[in-house]
């Protein structure tokens, strides 16, 4: 597994967020399936959670959470010469949901392209962004997390519907002087043999020698995923820090995967990091995919606590089973 201090040239200089105005609460949901308000805050942290209007869609979400970064920062995105979008409901196969952006804002001369890492995805649409502006080859990128997991979860599956929420993050990264870039170490790792372990098919019915549903919703074996999280995650986390000659006192904010709050609750006492340093979006949104970083950020951008010149350790985790990483540097 590839972790290490990297070199970047990635300065983040504008952020932005969307969330889906439709609630949907515990209390909600103790209406559809055999479950309670206590239960579902106990084993899970989640009070809330946002959901798309029938007719919202995963585009709506990226360029609403695009508008909100343009009026926070003044941003101008014209110039973008890239956009990348994390995410694992697009509106359709093709065209990708970063066309659909490009189009929106008429962006010209751009690349846009989707990337699909589950809930990983945001990290890694980071890290290719710092790669991309570090090749020399484009000057801004725009990488956008985004999932409406809404549409495909299965409300009468109790021991996932309490889970999931809907929402978007974006950010913007410029290309700096060589070496002064917000990105300062990552990592990426895959185990592809748990593939089985968290999946969405309407096409296929076996995963490698697993059969499978192919009913076109999320299907989660919530048991596997923590013990594959608990254990391969955080010797992930502990592998960079100690290649980084960091503990984890050092970071000021650790913000894993907004899963739930017993997986990050676990992570936390195997990584040394503590809850009052952790951020999590899981309370209010519930588990939004490759949104559950960046919403979790802009959460604590909006009480003051991420102030500019902090580090941040983030950790996206998800079906793959995939995971990604990034030491950042914050200055906004």
């Amino acid at each position: 597994m590839p972790a290490s201090s990297t070199a970047s040239n990635a300065k983040i200089t504008a952020f932005g967020s969307y969330v889906p105005q439709k609630k949907l609460t515990n209390r909600d949901l103790e209406k559809l399936v055999d479950t309670s308000d206590e239960w579902i805050v106990q084993r899970t942290g989640i009070h809330e959670r946002r959901i798309a209007e029938e007719h919202e869609f995963t585009s709506h979400l990226c360029i609403a959470a695009v508008q909100n970064l343009m009026n926070r920062y003044e941003a101008e995105i014209k110039d973008v010469d890239y956009i990348i979008v994390a995410t694992s409901t697009p509106d359709t196969i093709f065209p990708s949901m970063a066309a659909r952006v490009q189009g929106h804002f008429g962006i010209s001369n751009c690349g846009a392209v989707d990337i699909q890492a589950a809930c990983a995805g945001f990290v890694n649409g980071i890290q290719l962004a710092n790669g991309l502006l570090l090749s020399g080859a484009f000057r801004k990128c725009l990488v956008i997390a985004a999932d409406t997991i809404s549409k495909i979860t299965d409300y009468s599956d109790r021991t996932t519907c309490i889970l999931f929420g809907d929402g978007a993050g974006a950010m913007l990264l410029e290309a700096a002087a060589e070496g002064s870039g917000n990105i300062a170490a990552v990592y990426a790792n895959t185990d592809g043999e748990g593939s089985h372990h968290v999946y969405c098919s309407n096409l296929t019915e076996t995963i490698g020698e697993y059969r499978i549903t192919n009913n076109g919703k999320l299907v989660q074996n919530g048991r596997e995923v923590y013990r594959w999280a608990v254990s391969q995650v955080s010797a992930s986390i502990i592998k960079l820090l100690d290649d980084c000659g960091l503990a984890a006192s050092d970071i000021d904010w650790f913000v894993p995967h907004s899963a739930n709050l017993r997986i990050v609750q676990a992570i936390c006492e195997r990584t040394g990091f503590t809850m009052e340093q952790t951020l999590t979006s899981m309370q209010y949104y519930g588990n939004t995919s490759a949104a559950s970083i960046p919403l979790a950020i802009d959460l604590a951008l909006q009480v003051g606590k991420l102030r500019s010149g902090q580090r941040l350790l983030l950790a996206g985790f998800g079906g793959g089973l995939t995971q990604a990483g990034a030491i950042v540097e914050w200055h906004l």
